[in-house]
């Protein structure tokens, strides 16, 4: 009698499940990287953010062409001054006439015929390096540049500083912590996952002991195979968070000013570099343990 019953594929015995495990490495990776995204973003933001942190130097409204150029020279020259990619000073100056212009624009009052002159001054706009952009040094750079000839008033937003450096620290501290408790659990997760599977291995090791394979000899295929499926791993979970944050920027065009392709490629290396750290120690704990028991203990 014909048997129709349909053919069922039988998993072979002690199969190495590379599918599960490239999956768990993936999806442990995609959380490290989701969490590396975040922090390059908000280090990007706030970036940003302390670019925009300057200061007002207003002039004297007697200073002279000269007196003029002589200021913005010894203002140059000066260390916590912030530089464009050119290593050019990021000061600009803004001449009365110009800020009368853009005020009478803005508020479309002319306060130059109803006062009869213009009361304005000319002013530096001065950038200031994000290293100097403490409470206690913004405080100093004002006094200094207060006392400069030629220098009638220094102001700049007080709270805006306090703000920005309480709130990085904030972040920064959230960030550190929940990236200590992703680790954590990503390492377990690898390491359980691998030591999963080198379950199944555990007869196959046996086998090649008995065959008289040397330790190393028997290690070297899993700490191979290990590394690539570590590889593997980061490069799916790399590709899957670009697709990410590709879509977020097409929906949100003011994340564009968040991207930095450097900083993300950093992040791929260190995801690369975690699914081989992991993937290789995990495995080779796992084969030094079943090289070690005894037949009794494989069962």
């Amino acid at each position: 009698m014909k048997n129709n019953l349909p053919k069922v594929k039988k998993k072979r015995l002690g199969a190495y499940p590379s599918i599960s495990v490239v999956f768990s490495i993936t999806l442990a990776l995609f959380m490290i990287g989701a969490l590396g995204m975040l922090a390059i973003h908000s280090k990007k933001l706030t970036s940003l953010i302390q670019e925009n942190i300057e200061m007002q130097v207003y002039l004297k409204k007697n200073i002279s062409e000269a007196q003029r150029i002589k200021l913005r020279k010894i203002l140059e020259g000066y260390d916590f001054v912030a530089k464009d990619d050119d290593h050019q000073a990021k000061i600009e100056f803004i001449p009365k006439e110009e800020a009368a212009k853009v005020f009478i624009a803005e508020t479309g009052e002319d306060f130059v015929k109803f006062l009869g002159e213009n009361p304005l001054r000319d002013v530096f706009v001065i950038h200031i390096d994000d290293k100097h952009q403490t409470e206690a040094e913004m405080a100093k750079i004002a006094d200094t540049m207060g006392k400069l000839s030629g220098v009638f008033e220094v102001e700049y937003v007080e709270n805006l500083v306090q703000t920005i450096n309480k709130n990085v620290a904030k972040i920064s501290l959230v960030l550190g912590g929940f990236a200590l408790i992703l680790i954590v659990a990503v390492i377990v997760l690898i390491n359980n996952t691998i030591k999963l599977a080198l379950f199944s291995q555990r007869f196959l090791i046996r086998s090649m002991q008995l065959v008289g394979a040397t330790s190393s000899f028997i290690r070297k295929p899993f700490l191979i195979r290990s590394v690539f499926h570590g590889i593997l791993g980061a490069l799916i979970a790399s590709s899957l968070l670009f697709m990410l944050a590709e879509y977020a920027y097409s929906k949100v065009d003011e994340l564009m000013l968040l991207k930095d392709n450097n900083l993300m490629l950093v992040l791929v290396g260190i995801l690369i570099l975690m699914g081989i750290i992991i993937g290789f120690f995990s495995s080779l704990r796992s084969v030094n343990k079943y090289l070690k028991l005894s037949l009794d203990e494989l069962y």
